[in-house]
C-alpha cells in the first residue's frame, strides 16, 4: 500500500519504489493548526519518511504565505537527491513561486499562473524600527531574487526581474517560460488558478479573472484567526492615525 501523510497545506504520497508525489495546496503558514503541525519542520520529517526516491512530482496550487517556511521547503527540495518535476496546477504566488523554482523542470498549464512580488509585512514602532524593518525586507528579497535568477539561467536580467517584483507581476504560463521561470507550457487543465478573499485584499494587481472566482472555504479556526487579525490591524491603523 502507498504511504500517505496528510498535512494542512501539503500531502506526500510514495507512488512506487522510485517515485513520489507532493501536493502543496493553500496558504503556506507558520501557525500550528494541530499538535502534529510544525510546518517546515514537519515537511522535513515527511520528506525524509518517503525514503530514497529517484523522482519527486511536486504539484503546487498556493497563494503563498510565510517567507521563511517557504524558503525552508525550497532548500529541503533542492538538497534532495531526487529529480524534482514541478507542476503549477493553478497558481504559484509569492513564496509558492519561489518553492516552484526548486524544480529541475517546471511545467505550467496554459490556464495557470505564477505571481512574483517583493516581500511585505506588518510593522508597528518608531521611525528607527520602521527603517530597520524596511532594511530587513530588502535583505529577505535578495534571497528570492537570487533564486529566480539562478533558475532563469540568463533569460531575464536582474534589472528586469526587480521591475517585475516591484510591480507585483502575474505571469501567464508563456511569460513564465519566456523569462526562464518555467520550462514548458502544458495544455489547460481543469484546476484553474484561484485565490481567496484574504489574498485578493493583500495583493495589488490580482487579475480580473481571479477576482471573479468564489473563495475556497477555510476551516473555522483559520476564519477566527483571520477575523482577529483583521480587527487588530484596524485598531492599529486607527491608533496610528491619531498621532
Amino acid at each position: 500500500m502507498p504511504k500517505k501523510i496528510n498535512k494542512p497545506f501539503w500531502s506526500m504520497t510514495q507512488t512506487s519504489q522510485t517515485e513520489a508525489s507532493i501536493n502543496i495546496d493553500g496558504e503556506i503558514t507558520t501557525y500550528q493548526w494541530d499538535k502534529s503541525d510544525t510546518t517546515g519542520a514537519s515537511f522535513r520529517d515527511d520528506l525524509k519518511a518517503l525514503g530514497d526516491v529517484d523522482v519527486i512530482n511536486l504539484h503546487i496550487n498556493s497563494p503563498g504565505g510565510s517567507v521563511f517556511e517557504g524558503i525552508s521547503i525550497f532548500n529541503q527540495l533542492k538538497q534532495n537527491k531526487a529529480i524534482i518535476n514541478v507542476y503549477v496546477d493553478g497558481l504559484a504566488a509569492s513564496i509558492a513561486s519561489v518553492i516552484a523554482m526548486a524544480g529541475d523542470t517546471i511545467f505550467v498549464p496554459e490556464n495557470a499562473m505564477l505571481m512574483i512580488h517583493n516581500p511585505w509585512t506588518y510593522c508597528v514602532g518608531n521611525s528607527s524600527e520602521l527603517r530597520k524593518q524596511a532594511d530587513d525586507l530588502d535583505r529577505i528579497a535578495e534571497s528570492s531574487v537570487t533564486t529566480y535568477l539562478v533558475k532563469s539561467d540568463g533569460k531575464i536580467t536582474e534589472e528586469k526581474l526587480c521591475q517585475l517584483l516591484d510591480e507585483e507581476t502575474w505571469l501567464s504560463a508563456s511569460e513564465a517560460v519566456e523569462y526562464g521561470l518555467a520550462d514548458e507550457v502544458l495544455p489547460a487543465n481543469q484546476m484553474a488558478a484561484s485565490i481567496s478573499d484574504e489574498f485578493k485584499q493583500r495583493y495589488q494587481n490580482v487579475p480580473s479573472a481571479l477576482l471573479k472566482q468564489p473563495e475556497t472555504p477555510n476551516n473555522e479556526l483559520r476564519q477566527k484567526m483571520i477575523q482577529k487579525a483583521t480587527e487588530s490591524n484596524q485598531l492599529i491603523k486607527q491608533t496610528l492615525g491619531g498621532f
